[in-house]
């Protein structure tokens, strides 16, 4: 009797645990259940609500299981690890050897996977103490520098790139796959997309095409009022990405907040626009209302290869 009543405890406690999982993470990714594309916390009027439904349509993003998308909710740093591991498949540039790098990742958390990626493809990097702080918020800088260091944006611009962004190594890693409890599975095929015929509605500033090799801190004050507020070594990466269309502000295009937490509405945006600047995703209509946030600079030419 008391075994019986053992086994109906496990029975019960299990699917009860699964339920409180659930509740606090998006959808996994590989779970067999329709697509969502719109969410209950994110209507037609929501000022981000064409990035997260396009990157939605794509599997990039996911909801959870109530159906909100929870826009306003920070981003952590093992929530962008996996993000930017499914948006992205860039080639490693260093290895990890055997186990997690991190001394605060296990080998049994759901994000050693994306972290591991995330590191060995140059995107994210280890504190000095070798953690990795994996629930840590993401500033909007700290989204920017990574989307750099991993794509190595500043290699269409004049600024200089600082030295902890160039890998160390060209070894091809392992990958694994990745089960996460993030939205995000599919990877999109590149599109041969069109650059639109007109600038949508933004931030332009003429004397950027006259003056290329202006300093990043020249294209940072000129765009962004709280410029003072970006930390020194980050400036040749927001201003990598203010020349590719890349950084999106809301509610007020001009102001940055470089060190207040990313939402996972921002972080939907500067994703979306990434993907955008490489040609792998349509950009915005022009008469989206979104694209007021989206910071713009004249004469950028998109890569549509």
């Amino acid at each position: 009797m008391t075994s019986f009543l053992r086994l109906f405890s496990v029975a019960v406690s299990v699917p009860t645990l699964c339920l409180a999982v659930n509740a606090a993470v998006p959808l996994l990714s590989h779970a067999q259940t329709p697509i969502q594309t719109t969410f209950r916390d994110v209507p037609p009027n929501y000022w981000a609500q064409p990035f997260i439904q396009r990157l939605a349509q794509k599997n990039i993003v996911a909801g959870y299981p109530d159906g909100t998308f929870r826009p306003e909710q920070a981003v952590q740093r093992d929530e962008l690890a996996a993000i930017i591991r499914q948006a992205f498949n860039q080639p490693p540039v260093r290895q990890i050897e055997s186990g997690s790098v991190f001394k605060d990742v296990s080998e049994q958390s759901w994000a050693e996977n994306p972290i591991e990626s995330a590191y060995q493809q140059g995107f994210m990097s280890a504190y000095p103490n070798g953690n990795f702080r994996p629930n840590q918020p993401v500033t909007k800088v700290e989204a920017i520098t990574a989307l750099n260091r991993g794509l190595d944006l500043t290699s269409d611009t004049p600024v200089a790139v600082s030295p902890t962004t160039q890998p160390t190594t060209q070894q091809r890693a392992r990958r694994k796959p990745v089960f996460v409890p993030i939205a995000i599975t599919s990877l999109m095929q590149p599109l041969i997309i069109p650059r639109a015929e007109a600038v949508p509605p933004g931030i332009t500033t003429p004397q950027e095409t006259t003056q290329p090799e202006r300093s990043a801190s020249a294209i940072v004050n000129d765009y962004y009022t709280d410029a003072d507020s970006i930390p020194q070594n980050a400036i040749p990466d927001v201003a990598a990405a203010t020349k590719q269309n890349i950084v999106v502000n809301y509610p007020n295009a001009r102001e940055l907040n470089p060190n207040q937490p990313a939402s996972r509405a921002e972080i939907a945006a500067l994703i979306y626009q990434t993907l955008v600047s490489q040609g792998r995703i349509e950009p915005l209509p022009e008469d989206s209302p979104a694209n007021q946030y989206i910071v713009r600079t004249s004469g950028n030419n998109q890569n549509t290869q």
